[in-house]
């Protein structure tokens, strides 16, 4: 991109803002593909299928909705948002829902379960905390959030 500003620095502030952002995305995608996958009694592999696609759905969304407002073209806010999150949500998938599927019971819990949202709440910690150092060097790189981060200025 050829545009004049300055790179994100790479501090872990910086990469842990960027984790929060894409977790955010993720965990919206994930609840609501836990959820109905576990609603609808799909098998656990249907299930963890649906939620890491609702989460890639949800995390592109969210980084495009700000490049959008910051007058980007669809086609360009869609590119930005591939640059920006891929890597950081397909690691983050994998290591969230490693956890559900290795905690014993978590995903046959069931809605109402403590045991469903304890596991889901600590996948969801464990991928921000093992993402967040990906993110940091991924922006040390200039990539990863760090080709959001021109288009945010303000924040």
């Amino acid at each position: 991109m050829d545009h004049e500003h300055a790179p994100a620095p790479a501090t872990w502030g910086t990469a842990a803002q960027a984790t929060l952002h894409c977790l955010t995305g993720c965990a919206i995608g994930e609840v609501l593909g836990m959820v109905i996958g576990t609603a609808l009694g799909l098998s656990n592999i249907a299930t963890v299928v649906l939620a890491v696609a609702l989460a890639f759905v949800f995390g592109y969304a969210l980084t495009m909705r700000g490049v959008l407002r910051a007058g980007l073209d669809f086609r360009s806010a869609l590119k930005v948002a591939l640059a920006a999150d891929t890597i950081s949500i397909a690691v983050m998938e994998i290591l969230d829902n490693a956890v559900m599927l290795t905690v014993p019971g978590a995903m046959d819990a069931g809605l109402t379960s403590w045991l469903f949202w304890a596991a889901l709440a600590g996948a969801l910690l464990v991928a921000f905390v093992l993402t967040t150092p990906v993110n940091k060097w991924l922006i040390s790189k200039g990539k990863g959030h760090a080709v959001v981060h021109q288009y945010h200025q303000g924040h």
